[in-house]
């Protein structure tokens, strides 16, 4: 097999997993902690994270996001769907 032929391949397979990959939204809570920002997800029960500053925050919810999400789809348990948000005007 020919390089091009393989390369095509596997350009393919790559094009075919981005179709599969789906995004996901989530509501995340960023609370600081005197040290930084702990992160949390009320749809992802368990899901605790934090980092030193709010980018590292921001960057380790992403990555506890998507192994919390990897894990539920290799344990084929039920996929956790974001919850429907409205903002409501309340006049006190």
């Amino acid at each position: 097999m020919s390089c091009f032929v393989f390369l095509m391949q596997f350009v393919s397979i790559m094009d075919m997993k981005k179709i599969l990959e789906k995004i996901h939204h989530y509501d995340t809570v960023f609370d600081p902690n005197g040290d930084g920002y702990t992160v949390t997800v009320s749809q992802l029960p368990g899901l605790v994270t934090e980092g030193s500053n709010l980018k590292e925050a921001r960057e380790m919810a992403k990555d506890a996001i998507r192994c919390y999400l990897e894990a539920v789809l290799k344990e084929k348990s039920i996929f956790p769907q974001p919850q429907r948000r409205e903002k409501i005007r309340v006049t006190v």
